[in-house]
């Protein structure tokens, strides 16, 4: 796992969309993984500032979120599907046919987690996947005791993550307690994953992650097992990283390694 604690929130949204533009710019029909949440929003932002401005192309892009709120429609302000048409998709030119997000009010839940891994595979994988994490460690919503082989499956909210998805909704009782969510399995099997995380509030699951040991009641430790994994956060997240000496010396020692 690569640690990289950047000074700003906006440095490391900079810095996670380079990633993403990189594998784009190297492979134009690359399959992205998506997800929500605040921490995202700024790469998301940097993303379009690229392809406005730089000419990144997202015209043979595929991209496949991570989750999606049960029984909420695709129009509604707090649903994933309007989320992203918000904060990214009205702004770039990722063709309506090539996104892939979980339906919230499908008939059949179980067949539909059964097509959406299907549908991965048949569009090569995903090529790099970003993450956030939620104040417990779970990432999309694989909560606390996840199984971390697990795919996509129709999950039960956890107190804590519906409380603090609460600050969305008009009140605690209006945030949906079930949803779609790709599994800890399905997310280690793309081939780059990035995380994003910023704020004090996610300094104890961020060092969990980093730090502690690989557990399914920190499913964001799971990372630690994949062979490219990068997380950018900022000084607040890193607050309680016990070895951020060590991040900030391999951070200064990066430019002069040797080429792998």
């Amino acid at each position: 796992m690569e640690v990289n604690i950047c000074k700003s929130y906006e440095e490391l949204s900079k810095k996670a969309a380079q990633l993403v533009a990189d594998v784009i710019n190297q492979k134009p029909n690359a399959v992205l993984g998506l997800a929500t949440g605040s921490s995202p929003v700024g790469l998301y932002k940097e993303l379009i500032r690229m392809h406005k401005e730089e000419g990144l192309d997202f015209s043979q892009v595929v991209t496949f979120n991570l989750d999606e709120y049960v029984g909420l429609p695709a129009d509604h302000p707090q649903s994933y599907h309007y989320f992203m048409e918000e904060n990214l998709f009205k702004d770039i030119n990722v063709p309506k046919e090539n996104i892939h997000i979980p339906s919230g009010t499908t008939k059949n839940y179980k067949a539909f987690c059964e097509w959406y891994e299907q549908r991965i595979k048949e569009c090569g994988g995903i090529d790099i996947q970003i993450l956030g994490i939620g104040s417990d460690g779970h990432i999309a919503f694989n909560e606390p005791g996840s199984s971390l082989s697990s795919r996509t499956r129709l999950k039960t909210l956890a107190r804590q993550t519906i409380e603090d998805n609460a600050r969305f909704f008009d009140k605690v009782e209006d945030v949906p307690i079930y949803a779609i969510t790709m599994g800890v399995g399905t997310i280690l099997e793309a081939r780059r994953l990035v995380l994003v995380a910023n704020g004090e509030k996610k300094a104890d699951a961020v060092a969990k992650m980093i730090e502690g040991p690989v557990t399914s009641m920190i499913t964001a430790s799971a990372l630690q097992l994949h062979p490219d994994a990068h997380v950018f956060i900022d000084e607040d997240a890193a607050s309680k990283l016990t070895m951020r000496d060590y991040y900030d010396w391999i951070q200064e020692k990066k430019p002069g390694a040797p080429v792998q």
